[in-house]
């Protein structure tokens, strides 16, 4: 089989647990190094473990893919020309591919137990812990038999090679893995069921796949892989070897491993706060990759353009979330404001606003667009707009902290000010609430304002008071005034 022209890379990861932000960075490199090169990106499952894989988080993860734009061009759901794209259906590929190994004698029955190889390391004074010795690799026909007679099950493993493996890594340079360094290691259990250290070869060397760009962590599986594909090749399987790029880990606290544990890891988490996609992508880029040296922010298209998988960096990334705030802030601000308001409705629902009015979120979204670092930031500081005034209350804290009883004389000049106020608009009240509380209680503006806008909006933290007072209605405006008013009072 001929090398492929076209550049094709793949997405294959296993169906378990909630997507890793670590995982959907790998997904985002290779689709742009797919992208960036014309290619093709094949997304693949690799759910041959039963006892873990669940479709609750194959449907998990093209949730992920889809929400945050990662489109695949062959694989689940999409089809192609080699498919099935769920190892879990390709028992009779693998079955083929291990028959055709054992017959060119690339891969032989292996009896040993762990205690044999133990046993034998010891007496030969070597470390126990060092793994198969190779000592099955000559077993004659009789011997193999005798084994079987005994009960014994095999496994099948692979026939290293007895030189050394030699690659350029994209990102790391040329790495040598000496003659011996590497065991012969296991492809199959003696009943032909298939390991991953087969399938996933098998898979690539199947599906024409040129680069592979994947985990730091996997770098000391490469030159079993380069074994067996070329091993695939010799007997009409794939064309060899192809171009790895092992990608720097995620790390968090400490530069430990970013666990799956780890609630940070867990990128739904961030599709809950409000992070967009196109903010969480941008960081997710920046974990082992920059546009420039001095430029952060920048759009998926512009990242297809610019992307070099060599220009990624070997070191450990770590994930820096107020980083990721401000990544993620900046791109709400580029947003068109109606655009904006469109991302804050379903934040809002969870603030229990189901249908705000479009007009007033219109008006009031881009009071916050530049004070949000995350959507649901947005919702908190516009829910009080939308909130019926039985069911509106002011934050504890802020009330515990601003409306007590020093706050009732403050907020009854408010209401006098603005109780006749001609026209109703935020340049009026500024001026109103200016009067009455800065002039006329000689107040400085920080004890005149912070009681009138926790009343207001329940929150130290909202937009622009007067603006929002506008937006709010003399009415509405005037009730939570005096309910502030009725709350000071009981605190004297």
């Amino acid at each position: 089989m001929s090398t492929p022209a076209q550049v094709r890379v793949r997405f294959s990861p296993s169906p378990t647990g909630t997507p890793h932000v670590g995982l959907i960075r790998t997904a985002l490199f290779n689709w742009a190094h797919a992208r960036h090169h014309g290619g093709a990106l094949v997304f693949r499952i690799e759910d041959t473990d039963a006892s873990r894989d669940s479709d609750e988080s194959y449907r998990a993860l093209l949730d992920a893919l889809e929400w945050l734009g990662l489109d695949w061009d062959e694989g689940v759901e999409k089809g192609g020309p080699h498919g099935p794209y769920r190892q879990s259906e390709r028992g009779e590929v693998y079955a083929d591919a291990l028959r055709r190994l054992i017959d060119a004698g690339e891969v032989y029955e292996s009896f040993s137990s762990a205690e044999e190889i133990e046993a034998r390391h010891r007496a030969a004074g070597r470390d126990p812990k060092l793994g198969y010795d190779n000592a099955d690799r000559d077993l004659t026909e009789d011997q193999r038999a005798a084994f079987r007679a005994e009960g014994r099950a095999p496994v099948y493993r692979l026939r290293m090679p007895d030189h050394d493996i030699t690659f350029t890594d994209l990102v790391r340079g040329e790495i040598t893995f000496r003659a011996g360094q590497v065991p012969d290691f296991v492809l199959a259990r003696g009943d032909g069921t298939p390991l991953y250290p087969l399938t996933n070869p098998v898979d690539d060397a199947l599906m024409e796949i040129t680069h592979v760009l994947r985990g730091e962590d996997l770098l000391a599986s490469t030159p079993r892989q380069i074994a067996l594909l070329e091993a695939l090749a010799r007997v009409g399987i794939g064309h060899g070897t192809f171009t790895y790029a092992h990608l720097p880990l995620v790390t968090g606290e400490g530069n430990r491993k970013l666990s799956k544990r780890d609630p940070q890891s867990n990128l739904f988490h961030y599709r809950d706060r409000g992070f967009v996609p196109e903010g969480l992508l941008n960081y997710l880029a920046l974990l082992g990759w920059s546009i420039a040296e001095d430029r952060d922010v920048f759009s998926l298209d512009e990242m297809v353009a610019a992307f070099d998988v060599s220009r990624v960096s070997s070191n450990a990334a770590r994930f820096d979330l107020k980083k990721a705030e401000a990544i993620n802030a900046a791109h709400l601000r580029l947003l068109a404001p109606d655009d904006f308001a469109a991302r804050v409705v379903p934040y809002l629902a969870a603030e229990g606003i189901t249908d705000p009015d479009r007009s007033v979120l219109a008006a009031a979204a881009p009071l916050v667009q530049e004070r949000s670092q995350v959507l649901s930031d947005a919702a908190r500081m516009l829910a009080f707009l939308f909130r019926d005034e039985d069911t509106f209350t002011p934050d504890d804290d802020a009330a515990a902290k601003n409306l007590g009883a020093d706050a009732a004389p403050v907020l009854e000049a408010a209401v006098a000010g603005l109780t006749d106020l001609p026209e109703w608009s935020a340049a009026a009240i500024e001026e109103s609430l200016k009067t009455s509380l800065v002039d006329g209680l000689e107040l400085k503006p920080r004890k005149a304002f912070a009681p009138v806008r926790v009343a207001i909006s329940g929150r130290t933290v909202s937009p622009p008071l007067y603006e929002s007072m506008e937006l709010l209605g003399r009415e509405r405006s005037l009730a939570r005034l005096g309910a502030g008013v009725r709350r000071s009072q009981g605190m004297g």
